[in-house]
């Protein structure tokens, strides 16, 4: 597969904090299309991985592009197509959540106030509220309709149903792949999550993460059938 088939391109990162190893010569290719459920325990590097993707961490050496763009040098046509939910959101606690979308819709070019209007509904998000009355679940859903109301190629999601319910989990996993413009291309995911029983529903790819290192990724089918083998009768 070559570099320009690729949403994340990922090589040889290494991050250290306070002394420990938080990425550890860590390598990730994501091809443009596919929902990647990135597993691993707390403390894996989940995080830290997103956060150097887009350019929030820089790490000590190795290199990454988001959609062909180094991840040192996000520029505004590259920035403009991606969306990242944080594990805990930046919010506003003292704008309501419909001036949260108003706000954050100005800058971007291809923000839609009815798609914003559409996840909220379907998210069962609260608009009037102040987000610092908001639960932590309703917070993470008005992060999520922030993150797609622009109608990005690439999202990249931090444990986002980590404080939801069963019911609004689901509702969580149809924004994903809903609303796309007519034309567009498949949406790319990186979803980050400690439990794998939260994705296996939508993932095209599994990627599992421990000590800082991504020790294997494959397509969800192909690591299904696998399991099968090694736990069926001898």
């Amino acid at each position: 597969m070559s570099a320009s088939d690729l949403a994340i391109d990922a090589s040889r990162l290494c991050l250290s904090y306070d002394g420990r190893r938080a990425l550890d010569d860590l390598s990730l290719a994501v091809p443009a299309g596919a929902v990647v459920g990135l597993v691993g325990p707390n403390g894996a590097g989940k995080s830290t991985l997103l956060r150097c993707l887009l350019g929030l961490s820089v790490a000590d050496s190795g290199d990454s592009y988001l959609l062909g763009c180094p991840s040192r040098l996000l520029d505004d046509p590259t920035r403009e197509r991606l969306g990242y939910v944080a594990q805990t959101p930046d919010l506003f606690e003292w704008m309501e959540a419909w001036e949260h979308i108003e706000t954050i819709g100005r800058a971007y070019a291809n923000w839609s106030p009815e798609r914003a209007t559409r996840l909220a509904v379907q998210l069962g998000l609260p608009l009037g509220a102040t987000t610092g009355s908001l639960s932590v679940g309703d917070k993470q859903k008005l992060a999520v309709v922030l993150a797609l109301a622009h109608d990005p190629d690439l999202v990249l999601m931090d444990e986002p149903v980590a404080s939801l319910d069963p019911i609004a989990r689901r509702a969580f996993m149809r924004t994903l792949f809903a609303y796309r413009e007519d034309g567009a291309a498949p949406r790319t995911v990186l979803i980050s999550s400690h439990l794998l029983s939260d994705l296996e529903r939508v993932v095209s790819h599994v990627a599992f993460m421990r000590g800082g290192r991504v020790l294997l990724m494959d397509e969800w089918d192909a690591l299904t059938e696998h399991v099968r083998v090694v736990e069926g009768p001898p």
